[in-house]
């Protein structure tokens, strides 16, 4: 079902967000963030490590904020269409999109993501590297986060957009913090494998659900 602007849409893509981080494409690079907030954390204690983490995945969530807040943007000057057709209409060709390339029908872009030393350097850099990441992510991401960008267009509010993507992003960043703050967390996770597959097609029927809820939207404007 769609989102409804209760308080129960930020624990369902709060839950979102946690699927997203166990996805092919992005659960590899959780050891390479893991590796760059090590860096930073000199002391290696492990609140100092929440924290590094933290700093880190609040620069992820601006980053996807910032994109909420386009989205809301253009929600609002597109807002007089909104009893009209075409609106629901290509939101659900999209949210069909997003999932065939869950499904692998569509090929997912590539990205690239590296790593340096920051050691003594700072929080800044942290934080910047984590809003640069979340750039660096999105293409990956691209899926259910474009599904939440259309969403949250269609509620033509901005806070509520802003706040969703940031939800979002901490699910995201839930593995990192915990990997970040124990050091054994990430020897414990499972290993890449069919599983994550599972959790992609999941999410591709879930956005297949949500398109049908459009079509029928659209339906009803078009009749």
């Amino acid at each position: 079902m769609p989102l409804t602007g209760g308080w129960l849409d930020y624990g369902i893509v709060f839950f979102a967000g946690v699927l997203v981080s166990f996805t092919p494409c992005v659960y590899p690079v959780l050891p390479v963030l893991v590796a760059i907030v090590a860096g930073a954390n000199v002391s290696r204690s492990r609140l100092r490590g929440f924290f590094l983490s933290l700093v880190y995945v609040l620069g992820m969530a601006c980053s996807y904020s910032l994109l909420a807040v386009f989205a809301a943007i253009s929600g609002q000057m597109f807002g007089r269409l909104q009893n009209t057709f075409w609106p629901p209409f290509i939101a659900g060709n999209l949210l069909v999109l997003f999932a065939l390339v869950m499904f692998d029908v569509l090929p997912l872009p590539s990205f690239a993501m590296g790593g340096r030393d920051i050691r003594g350097r700072g929080l800044w850099p942290l934080f910047v590297m984590g809003f640069v990441s979340g750039f660096i992510l999105s293409p990956c991401t691209a899926p259910v986060l474009g599904s939440l960008l259309v969403l949250t267009a269609s509620r033509e509010n901005i806070f509520f957009s802003v706040s969703l993507l940031f939800v979002f992003a901490l699910g995201m960043g839930a593995s990192l913090l915990l990997a970040g703050t124990f050091s054994g967390f990430l020897a414990s996770l499972p290993k890449s494998g069919l599983w994550m597959v599972r959790v992609r097609k999941w999410l591709a029927f879930l956005l297949l659900g949500l398109a049908e809820w459009f079509f029928l939207r659209a339906g009803q404007l078009f009749f």
